[in-house]
This record gives structure tokens, C-alpha cells and sequence, in this order.
């Protein structure tokens, strides 16, 4: 019973994501992302480049990409310019999560695979983190900020593994909505039923599904 209570104080614990945010946003000047939101989205990333680098493990990497900034739950989270007068004690907080809880070495190991970027588990994780970082400049970018484009521009710049660093050439030119709008598509204007197939969009700014982009995209 008692290894229960301290997983219910876990569970509760990952709640405090949703409400910690993303403090890079405030110097940006627009948006908002809580740390929840930052790590789900880079688990989804860790998956593709998982998956277009086949040698790494894929369960690890999406495991370690949702631990990766567990410990800014007591932390918070600090921005680049906040780092350069402390950084954060995340490491401390992992030992501290990992001693309360019956899986806590699994959550030490992963947490440490990832923040010594050693193993290719590790790389994809980091690159997955600045990718997500990444697209949410090139979000905030389409809105109007002009400051978010030289931001996702650095942000490219940190990406290390080469299937990484293609993803990001693709998230620097695609426009973020191109998965759902397209000017061009009649069922924007009409909504008529024999528009209503799915389509992508066919400017160059937007991702072709071809098979031929595909196997781009996963060539090393």
C-alpha cells in the first residue's frame, strides 16, 4: 500500500507541468506553452526521429523525452537568460522525485542518458527538445512576431544528429497550418460536399507527402 500512496503523490506531482510554463515565451514577447505541453510534443518528435533513425531504441527515447524536464515541476523553468546567472538544480530534483518513488532509478537513468547527449537515445532527445522549441518559434513567426524567426534560426543551429537537422530545414519552411489549410482548396469558399476530400496544400512552402520526400527525410 504504501508504494501506491507514493505513486498518487507522483501522479499529482506531473499535474504541476500543466500549470509551470515555458518562461523563454516572456522575453519573446507573445505565446504560452507549459512545460505539459513542451513535453508532450517532444515525445511525438522523439518518436518520428526514432523512427527515421531506426538503430535507436524508440521506447527509450519517448521515454526520456516525456522525463527530460520532469524535474522543472519543482524547479521551474529557466530561459537562457535566467541560466546565465543560475542554473537549474533539475538534477537535484530528479534524485529527489526518483527516491519517493518504486520506478525512481528508471526515471534517474533516463533523465541522466539524456542530459549527457552520450548515446544516439540521447542526441535524438535533445534535438527533439529544440525541435519542439522550433516549431513553436516558427508558430509564433506566422503570427507576426519578428523576433521568432532568428530565434527558430538558432534553434536549428543546436540540432546535432543529421535526421534532426533535416526535420528542422522542413519546419523552417513549412508553413505551420499547412497541414489542414490551403488557399487554394475550393472548400474553403464553396463548402460544398464534392470539396470536401482532404487535401494538402500544393504551394512549395507546404510538406508533399510523396514517397520521394519520405525517403529523403530517413536517408542518414
Amino acid at each position: 500500500m504504501e508504494d501506491y500512496k507514493k505513486i498518487t503523490n507522483f501522479i499529482y506531482e506531473v499535474g504541476i507541468l500543466s500549470k509551470t510554463p515555458r518562461s523563454g515565451l516572456w522575453f519573446l514577447g507573445t505565446g504560452q506553452q507549459s512545460v505539459a505541453e513542451h513535453l508532450l510534443r517532444t515525445a511525438y518528435i522523439g518518436y518520428i526521429l526514432s523512427y527515421l533513425f531506426p538503430q535507436a531504441d524508440r521506447f527509450k527515447v519517448i521515454l526520456m523525452c516525456l522525463f527530460h524536464d520532469l524535474g522543472e515541476g519543482r524547479t521551474s523553468d529557466l530561459n537562457y537568460i535566467h541560466q546565465r546567472y543560475g542554473r537549474l538544480a533539475e538534477a537535484t530534483a530528479i534524485t529527489d522525485i526518483a527516491s519517493s518513488v518504486p520506478f525512481g532509478k528508471e526515471i534517474k537513468d533516463l533523465y541522466e542518458e539524456s542530459a549527457s547527449k552520450k548515446t544516439w537515445e540521447g542526441k535524438l532527445v535533445k534535438d527533439a527538445d529544440q525541435l519542439e522549441w522550433l516549431a513553436t518559434m516558427r508558430e509564433e513567426e506566422v503570427k507576426g512576431n519578428i523576433k521568432a524567426k532568428k530565434w527558430a534560426e538558432i534553434a536549428y543551429k543546436r540540432l546535432k544528429t543529421p535526421v534532426g537537422k533535416k526535420l528542422g530545414k522542413f519546419l523552417l519552411t513549412v508553413n505551420p497550418d499547412a497541414w489542414w489549410f490551403d488557399e487554394k482548396d475550393e472548400w474553403f469558399v464553396e463548402r460544398d460536399s464534392k470539396f470536401k476530400p482532404w487535401k494538402m496544400g500544393s504551394d512549395p512552402e507546404t510538406l508533399n507527402s510523396n514517397d520521394s520526400k519520405r525517403k529523403s527525410l530517413r536517408k542518414n
